[in-house]
């Protein structure tokens, strides 16, 4: 299957999704907002800034020209922080022509209202333009070198999420598509907000019984509040839940448990924010993780507890022993 694709975002993560489109055959432009940047990326054939060594494919091309992009591209592809999401829709809406179809891959929620990514996309083009979101387990160095990976693509139109799916899938690459936005959102979401827990754990050296824990009943969290807000139990034990969270609270290359390893050592959030040098997304979903929470009356103690710790409220050892000393109740997944 051909198609041409704009990818807006030329981060880590939008440059390994532009770089497998376009190993899958898609003609692909990339765009960011540094010019400068984007000509380097162009000549050198990779973003060496944030994927170094991951080889721009034939079929794409870094581009400065966003109004070009777009109009060239059947499909958007949004691979921008959460929190820039409402903007970039705002600045690509009078671009767009009708019928043409955009997917979100953006994992978090929006600041001060705690909207989902495919709610912000509502709000801005209303419900008769094709969209999804992408989330899954995906460290970008990895899909951009070509590693297998998997994800899903959520969609109220499932056709549309099956036609995308199928544009990314192959060479390794395997795209799932579902009709649960809701559940795929909120697990993309808040498993940053648990990682940031089990680096903490993690950095106080509290051991592999502790981040076993932490991650099971992070993911008893997640759903509780996924199925009190529409989304599906079975979502969250694919790819962009148990999968996510798993990579998410596992491994160093995610920079929500780095964040988490920082605060252990009593670095500030800003400290640990410029070691990192990238957007940690815990951070700004952890306090609309908690309202959503409250809002649907669904008991989130390690989120609460995580929040404490980056509201300065609570170190890191209260956190945990908050966390240790709760009072003994029966296991519950998803009430």
């Amino acid at each position: 299957m051909t198609n041409a694709t704009a990818v807006i975002g030329a981060g880590s993560f939008g440059t390994s999704l532009a770089i497998q489109l376009a190993r899958r055959g898609s003609t692909t432009l990339l765009w960011g907002r540094n010019a400068d940047k984007l000509a380097a990326m162009q000549e050198a054939r990779e973003n060496a800034q944030y994927l170094p060594g991951c080889h721009f494919p034939v079929k794409l091309a870094a581009t400065a020209d966003l109004p070009g992009a777009v109009d060239a591209a059947d499909d958007l592809l949004i691979a921008t922080p959460s929190h820039a999401l409402r903007a970039t829709l705002e600045q690509l809406k009078p671009m767009l022509r009708e019928g043409q179809g955009l997917i979100a891959a953006c994992k978090g929620l929006e600041p001060n209202t705690g909207k989902l990514v495919h709610e912000v996309i509502e709000d801005v083009y209303g419900s008769s333009r094709p969209f999804g979101v992408l989330s899954g387990p995906t460290f970008a160095k990895e899909l951009g070198i070509g590693l297998p990976t998997a994800v899903t693509i959520a969609s109220a139109d499932e056709a549309y999420a099956e036609n995308f799916a199928r544009l990314l899938h192959g060479d390794g690459f395997r795209a799932y598509w579902s009709e649960d936005l809701v559940g795929v959102e909120i697990g993309g979401a808040a498993k940053n907000v648990m990682a940031i827990g089990v680096g903490i754990a993690d950095g106080l050296s509290l051991g592999a019984n502790t981040r076993a824990a932490l991650i099971t009943r992070g993911l008893a969290e997640i759903m509780r509040l996924a199925i009190a807000m529409g989304g599906k139990a079975e979502t969250l034990m694919g790819l962009a839940g148990m999968g996510d969270l798993v990579l998410t609270c596992t491994d160093n290359q995610s920079r929500n448990r780095r964040m988490g390893l920082l605060l252990a050592q009593n670095r500030s959030v800003d400290e640990a924010i410029a070691e990192i040098q990238q957007v940690v997304e815990g951070v700004k979903a952890a306090p609309e993780v908690l309202r959503l929470a409250q809002r649907y009356e669904v008991d989130m103690p390690i989120t609460a507890a995580v929040h404490g710790v980056l509201i300065g409220r609570l170190s890191a050892v209260e956190a945990v022993n908050l966390l240790a000393t709760r009072p003994a109740r029966a296991e519950v997944v998803a009430d």
